[in-house]
């Protein structure tokens, strides 16, 4: 009886399917596959990152020992600590060392709408090219299908700039400035240097990933646009005498 109910279940959707691939082919197709790999390209690019910043330490006993600190999305620098120099602590004056700043909520909302869009991606390809007669008899398809765009443009403008001042906040606290706030390299005797940290060009390309895709949805506004009685209404009342 389960395979019944299932079957009970997705009959009535899978009786209006009605596959055409060529829509791919169509601007609005065809822009949906974009936005796809887009928002692909954005959730990989952030959240698989993964980095550290070394320190180069001299203190009592310890002549330049490498002490690093790792990081990765979602960037809650303020739970990472640096490595001791050496098991006794530099002779007790070395203290657990964190790095500064919460950016995980930048991170992550750029990374969720990411996640979202590329699902909406699938669903949308789904009912242009299985219901592609449903979406353009029913206006309420298209009519939903514009307030989403609208919103995901708007909404990947505000993740694209929170998430870009982030990065730039990160760079700062994994950079060398971050030694004048290290409490443990002010002690008698010891000396910091600022060794390296791993490069952020990935992140960099996330943000023109997020502007890409900005652009992308607010161009795909006017798109999805035609296909409402919004437009054709328009189009009426403009021919009128």
């Amino acid at each position: 009886w389960p395979w019944f109910l299932l079957a009970a279940l997705v009959s009535p959707v899978m009786v209006g399917l009605r596959m055409d691939f060529s829509m791919l082919l169509e601007p609005l197709g065809f822009v949906k596959v974009l936005e796809w790999v887009l928002a692909i390209f954005t959730f990989t690019t952030c959240g698989g990152f993964h980095g550290e910043t070394a320190l180069l330490v001299s203190c009592k006993g310890v002549v330049n020992k490498t002490v690093t600190a790792a990081f990765a999305y979602p960037f809650r620098l303020n739970t990472v600590v640096f490595s001791a120099p050496d098991p006794k602590g530099c002779g007790g004056t070395w203290t657990d060392v964190y790095l500064m700043g919460n950016f995980s909520s930048s991170a992550q909302l750029f990374v969720t709408l990411a996640a979202l869009v590329f699902l909406y991606c699938i669903t949308a390809l789904v009912v242009y090219i299985g219901y592609n007669h449903v979406y353009q008899q029913n206006n309420k398809f298209p009519l939903t299908d514009l307030a989403i765009t609208v919103l995901t443009a708007f909404l990947w403008l505000v993740s694209t700039v929170v998430w870009a001042k982030a990065l730039a906040d990160i760079k700062v606290s994994t950079g060398a400035s971050i030694i004048p706030g290290i409490e443990s390299c002010k002690a008698p005797g010891t000396t910091c240097h600022f060794l390296s940290v791993t490069s952020m060009g990935v992140l960099n390309v996330s943000v023109v990933f997020g502007l890409l895709n900005m652009i992308l949805w607010a161009g795909n506004v006017w798109l999805v646009y035609k296909d409402t009685n919004l437009h054709n209404q328009w189009n009426r009342i403009s021919e009128s005498p």
